[in-house]
């Protein structure tokens, strides 16, 4: 007999928590390990038990392996360098941050966050402040999924209300949570937004589709320094109010 849902027992508790607290964003993958489409697809099938309003579902994913992959970075790279190369183009509104994703205007405790995470993944990675070149290269680092096998793109029907990003970033957070069931590692990339209109056309996204976020999926590289890097995180008695 199949035990219903609610009367469901986790049998082995501590590998849930452990999931949860070894999930990091890795930066540097192995890309001599491959991932298959079984795992790829075992991943999104157990992502796809994650709530959302009226069980609307509102995610759309796109996963690039080898050659298209290859293609892809390429093709980003290529305008990442052009926009580097000639700031005053027209590449720069083209492919810049995405208005809304950020705050208009950086306040504390928030930017004070922010700089601590930027100034110390630099320092992990050698890149002082004013290295204008190395910062070019890491950011790119983004653009070729961090060495990663799999890369995946997010998509939603733009027609979507901002409960569904709610409810994508639940599906976000259960797809990493199963990749480390499995051992592998992922690195959320909002980086990939900024150069959407390349992105989209290329994977054949709809015209009403909006893209959410990029993600690189893979075994972690263990000898790396940037894989050492642990963002800190505020006590609990911080951010809750017994009511």
């Amino acid at each position: 007999m199949t035990m219903s849902q609610p009367d469901a027992v986790v049998l082995d508790p501590a590998s849930v928590v452990a999931a949860i607290e070894s999930r990091f964003s890795c930066r540097a993958f192995s890309p001599d390990r491959p991932v298959s489409r079984q795992q790829v697809e075992d991943i999104l099938r157990t992502a796809s038990c994650a709530a959302s309003s009226t069980n609307t579902q509102p995610w759309k994913v796109y996963v690039l392996q080898g050659e298209r992959r290859d293609a892809l970075m390429a093709q980003v790279c290529a305008a990442h360098d052009a926009t580097r190369a000639d700031s005053s183009s027209s590449l720069t509104a083209e492919y810049g941050e995405v208005d809304g994703y950020y705050p208009s205007e950086w306040v504390s405790p928030y930017i004070d966050r922010r700089r601590h995470n930027g100034w110390t993944l630099y320092g992990h990675l050698g890149i002082g402040k004013g290295d204008k070149d190395k910062m070019h290269e890491q950011a790119q680092r983004n653009y070729r999924f961090f060495d990663a096998p799999v890369g995946l793109m997010f998509t939603m029907d733009r027609v979507m209300g901002r409960g569904s990003l709610i409810d994508y970033g639940m599906f976000l957070q259960t797809l990493m949570l199963a990749a480390r069931a499995l051992g592998l590692h992922t690195c959320p990339q909002a980086a990939w937004n900024n150069c959407a209109k390349i992105v989209l056309p290329f994977i054949g996204a709809g015209a009403n589709e909006m893209l959410v976020c990029g993600m690189a999926l893979g075994y972690a590289d263990e000898s790396a320094p940037v894989n050492t890097y642990r963002t800190p995180r505020e006590p609990v008695e911080s951010f809750t109010r017994w009511i």
